[in-house]
């Protein structure tokens, strides 16, 4: 009589089934954290090099709506939580190893120089808008005075948010998907490519648009890079490494990440922006509507995908 062996309780079916524990919530928040700091890089960066006369959408305009973009994220953030009541124990230490604790303490110190940049520049939206306090309007002209300071304090902040916004993921190594070094870069870039596509969205300034269109422009062919330098890690490693690929090379995700992310979020608005910079008639919303678009999506396929992946063998 032959008896057949089971080695694992494996072969049964449904025995690892698919837990999606970071929905919504989580992915919204990484995009948002990455907009508002490729924004206030921008701010930062163009105030250093004495360009705000110039470029007053990325410097004045376009900073202003980072603290509700930060309070949105937040908010998205503190939903996600479990136990809600117990979000403040991040802030009782600092752990140079945890990229929660290194998300948490940067979002307390950017969050209110986002406020404060915000609050110098309101009278780009309401000219006529007065302080009332003196003890205010004192304040107000000692951070002028040291507005390059901060600049280059925001701009140091916006990159370790970016980073952060990928290192969150890639530090979760039970995930392969997510266990690259590559996403810590990519999410930056991210960042930095709609922070670019929100400052072209928003600026009436023609110089100004085309300025930050050869910016994000850059930026997606240094997106498509790591994207593709991602993939040939993963194809180069380990079976499970190649099992998390193939969830985009022929599985669930392939057409969502190639058509929705690469195609309309990165090639497409390329082509629209070197189009427009040769005076060519597009619609210049168009490539920066797109690209705003096509990073919420590479969060949201990056979120599901990597809960799909798994170290155990089919």
């Amino acid at each position: 009589m032959n008896e057949d062996l089971i080695v694992s309780g494996r072969m049964n079916p449904l025995i690892d089934p698919h837990l999606g524990v970071w929905e919504w919530q989580i992915p919204s928040y990484l995009f948002l954290g990455g907009l508002a700091a490729g924004i206030l890089f921008f701010a930062g960066l163009f105030t250093v090099w004495n360009k705000e006369e110039q470029y007053p959408t990325a410097v004045r305009k376009a900073p202003i709506l980072v603290p509700f973009i930060l309070a949105l994220g937040l908010l998205f953030l503190f939903l996600d939580l479990k136990h809600k009541l117990y979000f403040w124990r991040l802030y009782t230490t600092i752990k140079l190893e945890s990229p929660m604790s290194w998300g948490a303490w940067t979002l307390m110190a950017i969050t209110p120089l986002s406020i404060i940049w915000a609050a110098l520049n309101i009278r780009e939206f309401f000219p006529n808008w007065d302080w009332k306090f003196d003890w205010v309007k004192q304040l107000e002209s000692w951070f002028r005075k040291y507005k390059k300071e901060m600049a280059w304090a925001m701009m140091t902040l916006a990159l370790i948010l970016g980073v952060y916004t990928g290192i969150l993921f890639s530090a979760f190594n039970a995930r392969p998907l997510w266990n690259t070094s590559i996403l810590g870069p990519l999410f930056l870039i991210s960042g930095l490519s709609t922070g670019a596509a929100s400052i072209v969205l928003l600026s009436k300034v023609k110089t100004e648009r085309h300025m930050f269109a050869k910016i994000d422009l850059g930026l997606i062919a240094i997106e498509l890079f790591l994207i593709i330098h991602m993939f040939m890690g993963f194809n180069a490693g380990t079976q499970t490494k190649i099992n998390a690929a193939d969830l985009f090379m022929g599985g669930d995700f392939t057409a969502s990440f190639w058509v929705l992310v690469v195609g309309m979020g990165l090639v497409v608005p390329a082509v629209l922006e070197v189009l427009e910079m040769r005076d060519k008639k597009v619609p210049y919303r168009a490539a920066p509507v797109l690209v705003l678009i096509g990073g919420l999506i590479l969060r949201f396929i990056l979120a599901h995908a990597g809960q799909m992946s798994h170290w155990v063998m089919n």
